[in-house]
């Protein structure tokens, strides 16, 4: 999962004009990709569209083909700090929603970024091969973070939270005196694994069928929706009828 606009309440003026610039660089790389084609767009092109020079493209991204799958690099640390520090009463699936939703705020004002972007990728394999890469390596960070918060009753080492991504950062042990140390896939157990691959599935989802829905539906409702399934354990739901739109929810007030 991939924002365009990058949060952090306390982040200071510079780091916002680096968000800003980090931001005219992904915006400019898809609206000309979807243009022209990703594989004819050149970074000199898309640093002069964004009002900067080639330089300043690879202080933000490592190549060419990360400004279109990455626009935003620390959206998955923020997700897994978010995880980490939710309240303790909240489910574990609860937590994910929460922190998800949080980054997903801005997305309804987002929308032609985020077609263009689709757009994008669809015509560009080598793009969505880079972009499930990098989707496969947050769930597993996800993962971990989500069995170091469940602790031992995940059947993992509560200390066991290592962001392989991010340095130490989202290796914060949650233990007291406890000392974060690498966590190897082979010790995060099924739970972990599939909350964190269910969760990432569902914002897929939500964003594709909002795509095919909006307007009138808006991305905070099918988000909200899909997560009432998850929470539900996916029943059937009950025939539609004339007065139910097509995801399901009644239009009474």
């Amino acid at each position: 999962m991939q924002s365009v606009t990058t949060k952090g309440p306390r982040a200071g003026l510079r780091e916002r004009k680096k968000q800003a610039t980090r931001a005219a660089l992904a915006e400019a790389a898809v609206r000309l990709a979807a243009e022209h084609g990703a594989e004819n767009v050149t970074v000199e092109a898309i640093s002069n569209a964004a009002g900067v020079s080639p330089r300043t493209f690879f202080n933000y991204f490592d190549s060419h083909d990360d400004a279109f799958v990455m626009a935003d690099p620390d959206i998955g640390k923020r997700i897994r700090r978010a995880i980490r520090d939710a309240p303790a009463e909240l489910s574990p699936l609860e937590a994910v929603r929460e922190a998800m939703a949080g980054e997903l705020a801005d997305l309804e004002r987002q929308h032609e970024f985020w077609s263009l972007r689709a757009k994008v990728l669809q015509k560009s394999p080598h793009l969505l091969a880079r972009g499930l890469g990098l989707h496969m390596a947050e769930e597993r960070d996800m993962a971990r973070t989500i069995a170091c918060r469940l602790g031992p009753s995940a059947g993992t080492d509560i200390t066991a939270g290592t962001d392989t991504s991010a340095g130490t950062e989202a290796g914060t042990p949650t233990g007291a005196g406890a000392e974060a140390k690498p966590c190897d896939d082979a010790d995060i157990e099924l739970y972990p694994r599939l909350l964190a691959a269910v969760a990432g599935t569902a914002v897929r989802v939500a964003i594709e069928h909002w795509y095919a829905h909006s307007p009138p539906l808006t991305f905070p409702d099918i988000f909200r929706d899909v997560f009432t399934h998850l929470s539900a354990g996916l029943p059937q739901p009950a025939p539609q009828t004339d007065d139910r739109p097509s995801d399901g929810r009644s239009t009474e007030s």
